[in-house]
């Protein structure tokens, strides 16, 4: 079975750096809640993570089908819970820019969100869903 690793190491009080494959991301808190502001918080990455997971995943079925997509752009949100222990309820994501032909645009985001890895993994977890909007 494949495995993914990467590292997050403490830089100050509140902020950390997330290493993987080279490629690295500070993660912090707000001001409001105690942080630096200088970076997102772990949240919010969930939130990007699953958003770059979904586009990559989507350009890729494009290419390979030789369909065009541009301005291309998935907007997440998450509500979190009002109760212990923290977490996102649910997740929806809404994606919207141009596909030739048009009619794929719908076939391309289902491609996507079946094959990305953390649609797939927060699916178990809370309401998620995915919405091509025009």
């Amino acid at each position: 079975m494949p495995t993914i690793r990467a590292t997050v190491t403490q830089l100050d009080h509140s902020a950390s750096r997330a290493e993987v494959r080279g490629h690295t991301l500070t993660i912090d808190r707000p001001e409001a809640k105690g942080g630096q502001n200088k970076g997102p918080m772990g949240g919010e990455v969930l939130l990007m993570g699953f958003g770059g997971c979904f586009m990559s995943t989507l350009l890729a079925a494009a290419l390979a089908r030789g369909i065009s997509l541009s301005g291309v752009r998935a907007e997440i949100e998450g509500d979190l819970a009002d109760d212990a222990p923290p977490r996102y309820l649910a997740i929806r994501m809404r994606v919207s820019g141009t596909c030739e032909p048009a009619a794929e645009f719908q076939k391309l985001v289902t491609i996507a969100e079946r094959g990305c890895i953390v649609a797939n993994t927060l699916r178990a977890a809370v309401d998620l869903s995915v919405e091509l909007v025009t």
